[in-house]
């Protein structure tokens, strides 16, 4: 029961820290791969989306959750900039332009 309520709390500390390294990871993947400047919301929408395809990726090249940092630290920033390169990369081939 202490789990549970201990979780319920730190809920809202989590959301806002994957806020705000979608945001991190978002902004760095535009600037990496030349893109447009765009909005906070946007690259908070990449980083997040980055940050589920850099875990599938990292997963299927054999790293799991005892390898790379779980948390809100740099291993999270790490993989969801992956995730966000590939995302801008893979856009850019179904668009045929550089967005």
């Amino acid at each position: 029961m202490g789990d549970f309520i201990s979780g319920l709390i730190l809920s809202p500390v989590y959301c806002i820290g994957w806020i705000i390294i979608g945001f991190i990871a978002g902004a760095l993947a535009r600037r990496i791969m030349g893109s447009a400047n765009s909005s906070f919301v946007s690259d908070i929408i990449l980083g997040l989306i980055g940050s589920f395809l850099g875990g599938f990726i990292l997963g299927l090249l054999g790293f799991n959750n005892g390898t790379i940092d779980v948390g809100l630290g740099i291993g999270s920033i790490l993989t969801a900039l992956i995730g966000a390169i590939v995302v801008i990369f893979i856009g850019r081939l179904i668009s045929g332009r550089r967005a």
